[in-house]
């Protein structure tokens, strides 16, 4: 059987990333037959396979192709003093993709973006994208993604002996007691902003 080596299924990947950043869709089988200048779709489901077995794509249950760890690693120069001005140095240090730095379980981490300023003091504005992940157990201090007496909400959970509550990051905004049902969603494990 003829294996593809480490290399080969990186240049795939990285063919296949820029496609899904210029598009911003994974491409189709029929789409890959010109991005990997291939003849035969059959070619084209063998490097597929390749791809999935070295963890670089995923199907989901109905077979669709999803990117995974396939973003585009960025140099990792070092780090910055946000105190008082110290004479800086850039030493690449390391490479690092945002999804790896940010998203531990890609399965269970979901986006959503922000509306509202119940969590301004927080760091968290409108228009922000929180990555929120499905499948953690809500402690006391979390930002969560809460469905409350049917209504969505983001905000601080808050554990009092058998009590739940959310609480508001600005003092505008009141705690909110669940009347009747409280399902947590997800718990709030990174903030992203985009300044331009």
């Amino acid at each position: 059987m003829v294996t593809m080596n480490d290399e080969k299924l990186a240049g795939y990947a990285e063919k296949i990333n820029i496609f899904y950043i210029n598009k911003k869709k994974m491409p189709t089988y029929s789409d890959m037959l010109g991005i990997f200048n291939l003849r035969s779709k059959n070619a084209v489901f063998k490097r597929v396979k390749a791809l999935i077995g070295a963890g670089l794509l995923e199907k989901d249950p109905s077979g669709k192709i999803l990117p995974r760890n396939i973003a585009r690693p960025i140099p990792l120069a070092g780090f910055i003093r946000a105190g008082f001005p110290s004479p800086a140095e850039e030493e690449l240090r390391d490479v690092m993709s945002l999804d790896e730095y940010l998203i531990s379980n890609p399965r269970a981490t979901y986006l959503l973006k922000v509306e509202g300023d119940s969590m301004i003091n927080a760091g968290i504005c409108q228009g922000d994208i929180v990555l929120v992940q499905k499948n953690l157990e809500p402690r006391t201090g979390d930002i969560v993604v809460a469905q409350v007496d049917n209504e969505w909400t983001l905000k601080y959970f808050e554990k009092k002996g058998k009590k739940s509550l959310l609480l508001a990051a600005n003092e505008k905004y009141p705690a909110i007691v669940p009347k009747q049902e409280l399902v947590i969603a997800g718990v709030v494990v990174a903030n992203v902003r985009k300044y331009r």
